[in-house]
């Protein structure tokens, strides 16, 4: 099968090539899932788990991209609640070989069955930024109706969802990020929207939660925005500074599968959008990992959108 690889970690996004890669096996409670479009995160060049597996031996060459959608193609042993030939989407193991491939071997119960009508592009950019979302706002943020959250990268892939499943929970949302993102920010729902680059953090007063997926000297000066008995929720990196009266939760995704259902839900329901920027054939993912915004690889399946897609939507099915 035809697979994108990487072999030298000192080469960055310069290793990855387009391959000609074994047929993966499917171990017990397993799906191989054959992949119609895959997504990927930037920086997964730079995480131990694209280079060594769960014992912290070399695993190279190594597959990225850790979202996919597809149909089942075959179920390893046990495997049960899935069946050949069903459309499912979600995680791939972040220690094994990913989705930027024909095929792809994942743990059966990092995925979901995704409905009808919900295009693969679509469901392949879901995943990571939405999990991460829900999870950063409700089970690690303890966000509730009434309250205020200050979301950092407001219109970006994880910021985008978090906006919407704030402002349909009830909160309040300030959104941050470049002069540019203002408009998709308050389209999406924020009440308000804070330029990162010409005003001042501090202007924004004091929140029930700020999510943070910058880092840095934004995450630093985001702790005194939590007042007391709030929380900051962080995925850029451990926080070193903390808030005076409150909590700070530093954490990785989790695969979720009743999760990704309910958010398959709303999009089939036209109550969330998720963004994508553009969508490219698996040949130039080496070249996508340069890119702005949310790209998604189609590998299989019907010709992608053209050079770009529409945007911040719901692609057709």
């Amino acid at each position: 099968m035809q697979a994108i690889t990487v072999r030298d970690r000192a080469a960055g996004q310069a290793g990855l090539s387009l391959t000609e890669e074994p047929y993966p096996h499917a171990a017990e409670n397993d799906v191989i899932v054959r992949v119609h479009a895959a997504g990927f995160t930037r920086g997964e060049l730079d995480w131990p788990g694209t280079w060594t597996d769960r014992a912290g031996r070399d695993r190279t060459p190594s597959v990225p991209g850790h979202e996919v959608s597809g149909t089942v193609a075959e179920l390893g042993y046990g495997t049960t609640g899935l069946s050949v030939g069903q459309r499912v989407f979600g995680l791939t193991d972040w220690t094994r070989n990913g989705s930027l491939a024909e095929y792809v071997a994942v743990e059966a119960r990092n995925l979901a069955p995704l409905p009808a009508g919900i295009d693969h592009t679509v469901a392949a950019a879901l995943p990571i930024s939405g999990l991460t979302a829900w999870q950063a706002l409700f089970d690690h943020g303890r966000l509730t109706a009434g309250q205020t959250v200050l979301i950092h990268g407001a219109a970006g892939a994880v910021g985008s969802i978090a906006v919407q499943l704030a402002r349909e929970a009830g909160a309040v949302v300030i959104g941050t990020g470049r002069a540019g993102d203002r408009g998709t920010a308050l389209g999406l729902g924020a009440e308000a929207f804070l330029d990162l680059e010409t005003e001042r953090l501090e202007d924004t007063g004091q929140v029930d939660l700020v999510l943070d997926v910058i880092g840095g000297d934004v995450l630093d000066r985001s702790a005194a925005l939590v007042r007391p008995g709030g929380t900051l929720v962080t995925i850029a990196a451990p926080p070193t500074v903390l808030p005076g009266n409150g909590r700070a939760v530093f954490f990785v995704v989790e695969a979720d599968r009743a999760r990704l259902a309910d958010l398959a839900r709303r999009l089939r329901e036209d109550r969330l959008r998720v963004p994508v920027t553009a969508v490219r054939p698996l040949a130039e993912a080496p070249a996508a990992f340069a890119a702005r915004g949310k790209t998604i690889i189609r590998v299989t399946g019907h010709p992608a959108m053209g050079e770009s897609s529409p945007g911040l939507g719901n692609a057709p099915g």
